[in-house]
């Protein structure tokens, strides 16, 4: 899976807009969305409210783990954390860059939102790739990393199962070098 992948998967995900026009419910294939009547919020998936944002059709409500306040606590219990913590939306970064490139204005402190995702997101991939030294280092067979998005397990998985091929493969060959110096004896 790629980062297209899951932003596909992301998109899936629900958010409020308040729209500017008038229209029955839609019938989606992922379900049913609306009505839609002026100045009172709905539920969309992502990829449709961005697609109204676009056109002008609809202010995104941003979710409310997008706070500030929220994102400063969340960033500093993470920081505090030897473990992945809970992250108030499994998409958080997808959902957070989507949302802020299509509708900056619609977001308040727009940039400092995006600050600490950013800060959110570089904490949690060096506690992902500190943890991974650390269990290869260990020569560890098996791992449980709870709290971790989509996003951050991809984000690894092109290099782990490589680094862990080529651990065994030296492990096989320290083994074989051992067995044929005592048989040599």
């Amino acid at each position: 899976m790629d980062a297209a992948e899951v932003e596909f998967l992301a998109e899936k995900s629900l958010i409020t807009i308040v729209p500017n026009f008038s229209q029955e419910k839609l019938y989606l294939i992922s379900g049913d969305v609306g009505p839609f009547t002026p100045g009172l919020p709905v539920q969309v998936p992502l990829w449709l409210g961005i697609n109204l944002r676009q056109r002008g059709k609809c202010r995104l409500v941003p979710p409310d783990w997008m706070d500030p306040e929220k994102l400063t606590e969340k960033k500093e219990e993470e920081s505090q954390s030897r473990v992945f913590t809970e992250m108030p939306c499994e998409h958080y970064l997808v959902v957070a860059q989507l949302v802020l490139a299509s509708a900056p204005e619609d977001i308040p402190n727009s940039q400092q939102v995006k600050t600490l995702v950013k800060d959110i997101w570089d904490l949690r991939i060096s506690k992902l790739r500190s943890s991974v030294a650390e269990f290869i280092q260990s020569e560890g067979t098996h791992a449980k990393l709870d709290h971790l998005t989509l996003l951050e397990i991809n984000s690894i998985r092109p290099f782990l199962p490589h680094a862990l091929d080529q651990l065994h493969r030296l492990s096989k060959a320290t083994n074989n070098s051992a067995l044929s110096q005592t048989q040599d004896f």
